[in-house]
Protein backbone atom coordinates (compact mmCIF):
# COMPACT_ATOMS: atom_id res chain seq x y z
CA UNK A 1 0.00 0.00 0.00
CA UNK A 2 1.38 3.36 -1.23
CA UNK A 3 0.70 6.90 0.59
CA UNK A 4 0.30 9.47 -0.97
CA UNK A 5 2.83 12.34 0.46
CA UNK A 6 0.79 15.32 2.20
CA UNK A 7 0.73 18.80 0.12
CA UNK A 8 3.88 21.31 0.21
CA UNK A 9 3.01 24.45 0.05
CA UNK A 10 6.64 27.17 -0.19
CA UNK A 11 5.31 30.49 1.60
CA UNK A 12 7.56 33.63 2.61
CA UNK A 13 6.18 34.10 5.91
CA UNK A 14 6.83 32.32 9.22
CA UNK A 15 2.86 32.41 9.83
CA UNK A 16 0.50 30.53 7.61
CA UNK A 17 -3.23 30.30 7.50
CA UNK A 18 -4.70 26.71 6.20
CA UNK A 19 -8.98 26.07 5.70
CA UNK A 20 -7.76 22.75 3.58
CA UNK A 21 -8.85 24.80 0.81
CA UNK A 22 -11.61 22.16 -0.26
CA UNK A 23 -14.41 25.12 0.19
CA UNK A 24 -17.15 22.88 2.32
CA UNK A 25 -14.68 19.79 2.06
CA UNK A 26 -12.27 21.60 3.47
CA UNK A 27 -11.50 21.98 7.30
CA UNK A 28 -11.88 25.01 9.89
CA UNK A 29 -9.69 27.93 9.45
CA UNK A 30 -6.18 27.59 11.75
CA UNK A 31 -3.25 29.75 11.60
CA UNK A 32 0.04 27.58 12.37
CA UNK A 33 2.99 29.57 14.01
CA UNK A 34 6.46 27.70 12.39
CA UNK A 35 8.83 28.60 15.77
CA UNK A 36 12.10 28.15 15.57
CA UNK A 37 11.51 25.23 12.35
CA UNK A 38 11.15 25.85 8.73
CA UNK A 39 8.33 24.93 8.29
CA UNK A 40 5.06 23.65 9.87
CA UNK A 41 2.42 21.29 9.34
CA UNK A 42 -1.20 21.49 9.51
CA UNK A 43 -3.02 18.98 11.97
CA UNK A 44 -6.10 18.58 10.06
CA UNK A 45 -5.01 18.06 6.66
CA UNK A 46 -1.00 17.17 6.85
CA UNK A 47 -0.21 20.00 4.74
CA UNK A 48 3.36 20.99 4.80
CA UNK A 49 4.07 24.77 4.75
CA UNK A 50 7.88 25.43 4.34
CA UNK A 51 9.75 28.69 4.42
CA UNK A 52 11.01 29.38 0.57
CA UNK A 53 14.85 28.89 0.53
CA UNK A 54 14.68 32.84 0.22
CA UNK A 55 13.21 33.64 3.45
CA UNK A 56 15.39 30.88 4.82
CA UNK A 57 18.92 33.20 4.13
CA UNK A 58 17.02 36.39 5.42
CA UNK A 59 15.77 33.93 8.40
CA UNK A 60 19.48 33.26 9.06
CA UNK A 61 21.38 36.35 8.50
CA UNK A 62 18.78 38.22 11.11
CA UNK A 63 16.63 39.84 8.96
CA UNK A 64 13.08 39.99 9.54
CA UNK A 65 10.46 37.88 8.11
CA UNK A 66 6.92 38.56 7.55
CA UNK A 67 4.83 37.09 10.09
Amino acid sequence: MSIEPPEIIVVNSTRVACDGSGGALGHPKVYLEMGDQNFVECGYCDRRFVLSPEAVAARENGEAVAH
